[in-house]
């Protein structure tokens, strides 16, 4: 079958969109030809330009989320051009930049909706998870959850920011105001909130696999000031600490570094279980706290931010039909940066 630019199926006049299909949990993703459905109301069509590959489609795709529900399109890390509106947007017009981050509705009537805690939300739909995402030629999203993007930058270089960028924003304001920072599992969001971190002044020490030294020279190559790690100890006891590899020991081995007062942010949305610990290494107000999800605030003052504007996303661009490679070296660790498919 052959398309037009568009993703016009030239073969039978539909309107198609391909897309990297998971049709059971822990199977490679398969891909398929696909109808596109109309945006409708409130709704916006994308063809998308690029979309990251985020460690959450991996608990998509291996079933470490609850209830995932084949066929599922990961991706959360959309960015792309408006090709189509449904009735009553005015937000955006046909030709527009947005991004289509991972959370794509709430309820808008729970008691977190109504206290701007719309992250908390009880009723939620998550991009690439409870609705189609990003692994595809074309997706339709809800216009409120889109996030306006600039059109002067690589859209490659924007993907990983619609994710890993924004949660390491929300991570690096729960962390708190310390001077000196540690970030355990160096990849596609640490190696974003480093720099912002860096930028903000602070003193950053990068954590990473043991032994891993091709992640620790990357960390050192963006500025920290010390990587090496994670069985190890930091040069010196951290203001906070947040941990974006879904290890359970490291919150352990965290609170062991970070001093009197300080906290500890588990920043991803799946974690092994952490192991039981001393009272003693919690007293003294040391904090562990959690990240959940994202707000559309969360968008929009990162995207405003002069440290968003600076910036530079390491990433290795794969074809659409390369997702599966894609996600194995995600797995595997063999990335430095962010994975990033293009249609």
């Amino acid at each position: 079958m052959t398309t037009d630019g568009d993703g016009m199926a030239a073969t039978s006049g539909r309107r198609s969109k391909r897309a990297m299909v998971l049709e059971a949990v822990g199977t490679p993703l398969r891909l398929v030809w696909l109808d596109r459905p109309a945006p409708g109301p409130g709704d916006i069509e994308v063809r998308v330009e690029a979309c990251g590959v985020c460690r959450t489609d991996l608990h998509v795709v291996d079933g470490e989320l609850p209830e995932v529900r084949p066929p599922v399109i990961p991706g959360h890390e959309v960015v792309g051009r408006v090709v189509a509106l449904g009735a009553g947007v005015d937000a955006f017009h046909i030709g527009d930049r947005v991004g289509i981050p991972w959370l794509g509705g709430t309820c808008q009537v729970c008691e977190f909706c109504r206290e701007g805690r719309e992250n908390l939300c009880d009723a939620p739909e998550f991009t690439g998870y409870t609705r189609p995402g990003g692994f595809a030629s074309h997706v339709v999203a809800h216009a409120a959850y889109c996030v306006p993007l600039p059109t002067d930058r690589d859209a490659v270089a924007l993907a990983p920011l619609l994710c890993a960028g924004l949660i390491g924003w929300r991570s690096l304001r729960r962390a708190g105001s310390g001077r000196c920072l540690g970030l355990y599992g160096f990849g596609a969001a640490a190696h974003l909130v480093a720099q912002v971190a860096i930028a903000e002044g602070r003193t950053v020490y990068a954590f990473t696999r043991d032994g891993d030294v091709a992640a620790q020279d990357f960390a050192r190559s963006l500025g920290v000031s010390w990587a090496g790690s994670s069985l190890g100890d930091a040069p010196t006891p951290l203001d906070a600490a947040i941990i974006f590899a879904p290890d359970g020991d490291l919150v352990v081995r965290a609170l062991r570094q970070v001093k009197k007062g300080g906290r500890v942010v588990c920043a991803g949305i799946h974690m092994s279980d952490i192991p039981a610990f001393p009272y003693r290494w919690l007293w003294e107000e040391r904090e562990i706290v959690s990240v959940a999800n994202l707000t559309r605030d969360d968008g929009k003052s990162f995207f405003a931010s002069p440290q968003c504007a600076g910036l530079r996303a390491t990433t290795r661009v794969y074809k659409l039909e390369q997702a599966n490679q894609a996600l194995d070296d995600l797995r595997s660790g063999h990335l430095t940066g962010a994975a990033v498919l293009v249609p």
